[in-house]
């Protein structure tokens, strides 16, 4: 969820709204955010006890624009974490639907035993996201968001997977590894114009599926180990991209209350990040048979040694602000300009909405104009 400010091809996560109107009640979002089978019940126990948040000071127009920015972007990730969850994720009441993949749940657990459970919870976290934006927005007179009648796209075929409409693509995934690197970096900081080179370059170079598309891929085992691989990277691609959206937007806050929401919800994205960080660090080194993918040893040349170890999950202090400061540790990128367009072509570019109509992403456009034309003071 995240994007270099100056090159949308490094993190993001975020996309989505609906500049239509079509919810304009919290009635009539309610109504509606359960289309997908599964969702309503989530959202019902996640508004359980809710009443309306009280502002303190007027909203203004920016301000609306980020939150629905972000509720579309927090849409999008409840929507693929949810296929994920469907498959190799803890199958509870807390996050219904699916029945769980045996086969690709063990493939995931070689990246970490507690896997499932970690996936169940990032899931979980997504759907309080959006329903939380969206139903603060209702309570203050501001338009929601609501994409639903983009879910059209197709589920996997694997045994477990719901057969439901979707709005992003897991099957067909280019995955941009250039954050290993950059948050190892002493010297270099995306804010500055400084670009990376990717953890495992492979993933740049073609279409991947990180879900079985159907039971078929779950045969040979390296085959299914790489698509597991190719999860456990994206999992830190995506949510090293929010650690970075929600500060970003939140230099352009008016109102105290948007602001105590973007850096609320902002830090449990960077937990989300440093888990999937080390997750992704246990990943095998493998070539797949059935096409070429491979998984490099990142203990090894190019990488290895004291800054790329792969047990390092903490920010390595790096230039921030001006180059004559000393180093710091911090979340990088956090340059606020174009951070919302730079999610959207990230997003993109990851080929996360292949199949999807042109409309869907001129709504995303839409909505990322609006979130990156706030500003402080007006």
């Amino acid at each position: 969820m995240t994007t270099e400010a100056t090159s949308p091809s490094v993190d993001n996560l975020q996309t989505t709204h609906d500049t239509g109107g079509h919810v304009t009640s919290r009635r009539a979002f309610l109504a509606g955010a359960g289309a997908a089978a599964g969702t309503a019940a989530l959202g019902a126990n996640l508004l359980a006890g809710a009443s309306p948040a009280l502002a303190s000071g007027e909203m203004t127009a920016g301000d609306a624009a980020m939150l629905r920015f972000a509720a579309a972007a927090e849409i999008i990730e409840a929507d693929f974490w949810q296929q994920y969850n469907e498959l190799g994720g803890i199958q509870d009441s807390e996050v219904p639907g699916g029945s769980g993949n045996p086969a690709y749940t063990a493939a995931l657990s070689v990246l970490d035993s507690d896997m499932a459970q970690y996936v169940h919870d990032n899931t979980q976290d997504e759907f309080s996201h959006f329903m939380f934006l969206n139903a603060y927005l209702a309570a203050h007179g501001a338009d929601p968001v609501n994409l639903d009648r983009f879910k059209t796209l197709p589920s996997s075929k694997a045994s477990g997977a719901q057969q439901i409409g979707r709005l992003t693509n897991l099957m067909e995934l280019t995955v941009d590894t250039t954050w290993w690197t950059r948050y190892r970096s002493a010297t270099k900081n995306p804010d500055f114009g400084d670009t990376f080179p990717p953890a495992v370059p492979g993933l740049l170079k073609g279409q991947f599926p990180a879900i079985p598309r159907s039971d078929d891929d779950l045969k040979p085992d390296r085959h299914l180990q790489a698509i597991a691989n190719t999860a456990g990277f994206h999992f830190a691609t995506i949510e090293q991209g929010g650690s970075s959206l929600y500060p970003s937007m939140a230099q352009r806050a008016n109102n105290r209350e948007v602001l105590r929401i973007l850096i609320s919800i902002g830090p449990t994205e960077t937990m989300h990040f440093q888990t999937w960080s080390d997750k992704a660090g246990n990943a095998p080194p493998l070539t797949d048979p059935t096409n070429g993918l491979v998984f490099p040893d990142l203990n090894s040349k190019p990488f290895g040694g004291e800054d790329f170890q792969t047990n390092l999950i903490m920010p390595e202090p790096t230039i921030f602000l001006d180059r004559d400061l000393p180093v710091c540790s911090i979340i990088r990128p956090t340059n606020t300009n174009g951070i919302a367009k730079g999610v959207v072509d990230f997003l993109t570019a990851m080929g996360l909405f292949r199949g999807q109509p042109a409309e869907f992403l001129s709504v995303l456009r839409g909505l990322a104009a609006a979130a990156d034309a706030a500003r402080f003071g007006e």
